[in-house]
């Protein structure tokens, strides 16, 4: 049975793009309340509210999360998604407040379209006007409108990346599913066949891949831009899961990038995995990992062969 992340119970998703000036947010909801959870292995995350994540942290329970583009700028969109929260009484009760719990993360998008109009509190607020609990738009929308992949040789060789959604189930009513924004230095490969799916051109007018790990592995030097990569996922399940339990899940999906992306989780990007859990199904955390790393894979697939074309910059579906 064909399944998709809002399909658990209480998750919405929506997207506010800038289509002019390539960026955009994507937020997902859960209003109620669920456990989260977080894997960091990028070197230059920029990200807003994390500490909540933090087993340590008084708070227990997130009430959405946020991927915005517009590097450090873009993490406005969250207050957005907090004043629209706040108008619902959804929250962590401070007694005179109710404070949503909305840990944010950006990508770099600024060489793409303009370095000047970046999402700011209005797009994350329109994001979650959009929400819904039905069918979710892919590739070049919300976080994805400016992300890009295999930028070896600079944008001007890159591809379109994007924003993916895959998820699966088992027979016991378990759910596992990922969101994610593809914006990764490397390649998209699809891992069984080997076979690169879309990043890093020979040339600005080529369709041929320069095989980014090749040439790494061959010694071939390039002056390369630190801090423009970055890739955001969120897997969301209806696992019974611990603070810890998720922040593991997360780790154990945080292997997908490394299995599409090539070179995944490399010193130039900002990679970070969320987890949030509904606590409906009791299940080993492991297996929920195992699920959500397969899911993450299927994602960043996804995200990059629904992504358009944008300023110039090929996608996927440019080479049909």
């Amino acid at each position: 049975m064909a399944v998709t992340i809002t399909d658990i119970k209480g998750v919405s998703i929506g997207h506010a793009s800038d289509f002019e000036a390539l960026t955009g947010v994507t937020v997902i909801l859960a209003p109620s309340g669920m456990t989260g959870g977080v894997d960091i292995s990028g070197f230059a995350t920029s990200s807003r509210q994390i500490d909540a994540l933090s087993t340590s942290h008084i708070v227990q329970k997130v009430h959405a999360i946020c991927i915005t583009g517009g590097s450090a700028y873009g993490l406005d969109a969250a207050s957005g998604v907090m004043d629209y929260l706040e108008k619902r009484n959804s929250g962590f009760d401070a007694g005179v407040a109710r404070i949503p719990i909305v840990p944010t993360a950006a990508i770099f998008d600024l060489r793409v379209g303009s370095a000047k109009r970046r999402p700011d509190k209005n797009m994350g607020y329109r994001a979650c006007q959009q929400a819904t609990d039905g069918k979710i738009a892919e590739g070049s929308v919300g976080a994805g409108t400016g992300a890009t992949v295999g930028k070896f040789y600079g944008t001007e060789q890159a591809m379109k990346g994007g924003v993916g959604i895959a998820a699966d189930t088992l027979n016991n009513g378990l759910i596992v599913g990922a969101l994610v924004a593809v914006n990764a230095f490397g390649d998209i490969k699809d891992p069984i066949s080997g076979k690169i799916l879309a990043g890093a051109r020979k040339a600005k007018k080529s369709m041929e891949f320069a095989d980014t790990s090749g040439l790494m592995r061959k010694g071939v030097q390039r002056p390369i831009p630190v801090f423009q990569n970055t890739t955001i996922g969120v897997i969301v399940t209806n696992a019974k899961l611990t603070k810890q339990n998720a922040s593991s899940v997360a780790k154990i999906a945080s292997n997908a990038l490394t299995k599409a992306i090539s070179p995944g989780n490399t010193i130039y990007d900002g990679d970070i995995i969320f987890t949030l859990a509904s606590g409906e199904i009791e299940v080993d955390y492991y297996t929920v990992g195992l699920m959500a790393e397969e899911a993450l894979i299927n994602a960043i697939i996804r995200g990059i062969t629904t992504a358009k074309e944008v300023k110039g910059i090929p996608s996927f579906l440019s080479q049909a």
